[in-house]
């Protein structure tokens, strides 16, 4: 660490701005302290050349002047040059903070953590654009955010790792006006309803004309604030002629606002049959507050969901390696991991992450690739091995080539494509267009020919009477309960599921389950437990088995590999009290050894035993072939020169998975299993569950495309997984189910998540799926056929017979009664037996 000898502040050497001059190196916070510094400097230095008079300076040659202060300013341009390559901002951001770490901006001005200036990211290029998509619309892109020329909806980023903050930010923008809204809306129905509340006169609080102002007044910010996104989503629905769900709602909302204005500003404008007796129209105030609030909910809901798809994408970033060690003229340089060049040797020491895919060159280790095959157990590597960028390194260094950099490497493939699946749209969150793109139409027909009738045919004054039949089309038209009814089923469907231990995270999991017909589930952590146990220790007839595994846990216990650890936590389980190891020795890709209570302990693999001289290691070679075809792995003990006996440890298999299985095949469903793991441990585990495929030895990209594969076949695609290297295809399959005890990249790349990691929890979210489903179609049935059978009272065809026309009273009662239908409704699932 340094001191910035302007502020004083410490810096690290290796990552600060320096100047160097007169034989020594300074070192700065920020680029405003590094220029005052030059500044003070070339005062000095000019003041020594006049002969040690600051004030002589001007006496100077202009021309020594300007010569004295480009030659240092151009030493420091050279020595940041230099530094440069060290610094790596984000190429995304155009300036940032040198002193606060992820501080970064597009626009020039101050840092809010410390209050410097930023400074200009000499990594930014202007070419990199970030590319933004409408959710609805996938073919509508562009360089910039807004919202989408055609249904007007917010464009959200494409970029891959991109920061999701637009979508955050429409997500709070929903909220805050969702809540807003509701606030204001509740007053509005109290006072317009508060008639039909058994004892509440709300005529003996305030009077009907009063009732109305206020009611105006609180409506107003609800229509013409919080549901302005409405408006404008309409316009461009109608200006492009793709009529939706938005078009239906701006103009019920728009017109039952606008019809109340002008009944409580004229209500003599209105024919006598129209106004009570103290000649008061009805408003619709509370429709249109109600309809925006319910909208809001639901757009509120679809924004949150859309903005927890970068969760997963930020998960998996965060597993990359941030720095590298490459070796350069015998070198080691600690750099940037962007800076990586394919070709580049780099070390890899104990403990640290790999940075990029390559291939290793010299040494050997054991590597922990959990994050790539789902294999809990570490691989071993030697000389000429492939490795995998951001898998864990355990044992030992190494020098490796790389193959593959920045776009290139395995986590990157798995980010795009975790990214690209997530963008994919649900069919269920278009249905309210679908029925909007034949609905509106029909309703604005219905408009017209009940304008121009009423204006040809009807009573005087006949323009009046067509003007309010056409508006009252319009807003018993209007699904007052559309916006509730699917999310209305979801809330309650997801409460329930919750209880049960299936966490739902999208409404096209929900919809898509009842439909799966194919279910692809992995390994280790899915089928098993996801971590190794002890399964039994074999002695020779000289050894007991307590013996036997008392001095190879022993010795293991100083180890930090996982099967040791398994060996350790299972002689606790049967209480064993373990002795003290000492001149513990690891060989990688062998074995340990060590002595305990005075004998000589070798644990390992056949072949480290044979080099460490134990005698009669092929004795339990076949007991190891029979236990190793079952899907164990077995490590041989010696003890002074003898073998003692074989320790076998697996990952065993989840004790509910058989009878889910066997739940799932009696659905109808294929099972498969899709696997990083080895092709004798994958067998050995589809035997004991009745699978109906294996494949094994799978790369997280083949899963992604086999389940791709089967989509384009026409299955209905399940894939149940816990670890990154199911993320891929967790994402693209129809529904991505989660272990709640995987990693947080798979459960946020799947629609539903299972809290306790049973399988049991497919089964019952399939019920869920099949319950929520009938629910919402039967909830979209109520909120349509009050609108339906009201629409033609509207038009006045009961007007010749009767002289019956429609009353804002009985059309607000429908709307009403509609949404009451449909919460009702919803509630039932909340005993929805699964």
């Amino acid at each position: 660490m340094a001191r910035d000898p302007i502020c004083g502040m410490e810096v690290d050497e290796k990552t600060a701005l320096h100047v160097e001059h007169n034989g020594q190196t300074d070192f700065f916070c920020s680029d405003r302290c590094r220029t005052r510094f030059l500044n003070r400097v070339t005062r000095a230095n000019v003041s020594a050349t006049a002969g040690g008079d600051r004030n002589h300076y001007h006496d100077l040659p202009e021309e020594n002047r300007k010569q004295d202060e480009r030659s240092l300013h151009g030493h420091w341009h050279q020595s940041h040059s230099h530094h440069s390559g060290r610094v790596s901002p984000s190429p995304a951001a155009k300036y940032y903070c040198p002193m606060c770490p992820g501080v970064q901006a597009n626009e020039p001005g101050d840092c809010p953590k410390c209050g410097m200036p930023l400074e200009r990211n000499p990594a930014w290029q202007p070419e990199s654009k970030t590319i933004y998509t409408c959710p609805m619309h996938p073919e509508v892109m562009q360089d910039r955010p807004g919202n989408c020329p055609i249904c007007g909806m917010a464009l959200e980023p494409v970029s891959v790792g991109l920061d999701t903050e637009e979508v955050h930010s429409e997500a709070r923008d929903m909220f805050r006006r969702f809540w807003i809204s509701t606030m204001l809306t509740i007053p509005v129905l109290l006072l317009a309803m508060g008639h039909i509340i058994p004892g509440f006169h709300i005529d003996n609080w305030i009077a009907p004309r009063p009732n109305q102002w206020v009611q105006s007044v609180f409506t107003a910010p609800v229509v013409l604030w919080a549901g302005w996104p409405f408006f404008v989503r309409g316009w461009y629905s109608v200006r492009t002629l793709r009529l939706n769900m938005f078009t239906l709602i701006a103009l019920g909302v728009g017109t039952a606002f606008a019809y109340s204005v002008v009944a409580l500003l004229a209500p003599n404008a209105f024919p006598p049959g129209l106004r009570t007796h103290g000649g008061i129209v009805p408003v619709y105030f509370e429709a249109a507050a109600v309809i925006t609030a319910l909208v809001l909910l639901g757009q509120w809901l679809e924004a949150r969901a859309r903005s927890r798809t970068g969760a997963a994408i930020k998960a998996l970033l965060q597993r990359a390696a941030k720095t590298a060690r490459v070796v350069r003229d015998g070198t080691e340089h600690e750099v940037p991991v962007a800076h990586v060049k394919k070709g580049d040797i780099l070390r890899v020491r104990p403990g640290e992450k790999i940075p990029v895919d390559g291939i290793i060159t010299e040494g050997h280790s054991s590597i922990d690739e959990s994050m790539i095959t789902g294999e809990s157990i570490p691989a071993e590597k030697k000389t000429g091995d492939k490795t995998t960028g951001s898998t864990i390194n355990q044992t030992g260094s190494f020098l490796m080539r790389a193959e593959q950099v920045g776009e290139e490497t395995l986590l990157a493939r798995i980010v795009k494509m975790v990214a690209e699946a997530q963008r994919s749209r649900a069919p269920i969150q278009r249905l309210a267009d679908k029925v909007s793109a034949y609905f509106v139409p029909a309703v604005i027909v219905v408009t017209v020919i009940t304008f121009i009738a009423w204006l040809a045919a009807g009573p005087e004054p006949r323009l009046a009477y067509a003007l309010v039949n056409a508006v009252a089309v319009l807003i018993i038209a209007c699904p007052c309960a559309l916006g509730l009814a699917t999310p209305m089923s979801i809330m309650v469907g997801v409460g329930r599921g919750a209880q049960e231990g299936v966490l739902v995270k999208n409404a096209e999991a929900l919809e898509t389950m009842e439909k799966i017909d194919t279910l692809i589930v992995d390994k280790t952590g899915t089928l098993t437990e996801g971590k190794p146990r002890l399964v039994r220790v074999v002695p020779t007839q000289v050894f007991s088995e307590q013996y036997v595994l008392t001095a190879a846990a022993s010795v293991e216990r100083t180890s930090e590999h996982p099967l040791a650890a398994a060996m350790v936590e299972g002689a606790r389980e049967r209480g064993i009290t373990l002795g003290k190891a000492t001149e513990f020795q690891s060989t990688t890709g062998g074995g340990v050894t060590g002595r305990v209570d005075g004998k000589t302990v070798v644990v390992g693999k056949p072949g480290f035993l044979n080099q460490q001289g134990v005698r009669g290691v092929d004795a339990l070679q076949p007991a190891a072939a029979e236990l190793q075809a079952a899907g164990n792995t077995v490590m041989f003990a010696g003890i002074d020169g003898a073998l003692a006996g074989i320790i076998a440890v697996a990952d065993p298999i989840k004790k509910t998975a058989p009878e889910a299985i066997a739940e799932l095949h009696r659905l109808g469903l294929k099972v498969m299993m899709l696997t990083g793991d080895n092709e004798r441990t994958a067998r050995a585990v589809a035997a004991k569950l009745s699978i109906d495929e294996v494949e094994a030895g799978v790369a997280p990209q083949r899963k992604h495309e086999r389940v791709m594969h089967l989509r384009q076949q026409g299955r209905v695609v399940g894939m149940a997984g816990d670890g990154i290297n199911d993320a891929p295809a967790l994402a693209a399959a129809n529904v991505g189910i989660a272990m709640g005890t995987g990693t947080d990249v798979a459960i946020e790349s799947a629609g539903i998540t299972l809290l306790k990691g049973d399988l049991r929890g497919i089964v019952k979210a399939i019920h869920l799926s099949r319950a929520v489903m009938r629910n919402i179609r039967q909830n979209l049935f109520f909120a349509f056929i009050y609108n339906m059978l009201g629409v033609p009272i509207a038009a006045g065809v009961l007007y010749p017979f009767v002289r019956v026309l429609l009353s804002p009273i009985i059309a607000s009662a429908a709307m009403s009664f509609s949404s009451v239908s449909v919460i009702a409704n919803a509630l039932r699932l909340r005993k929805a037996r699964l």
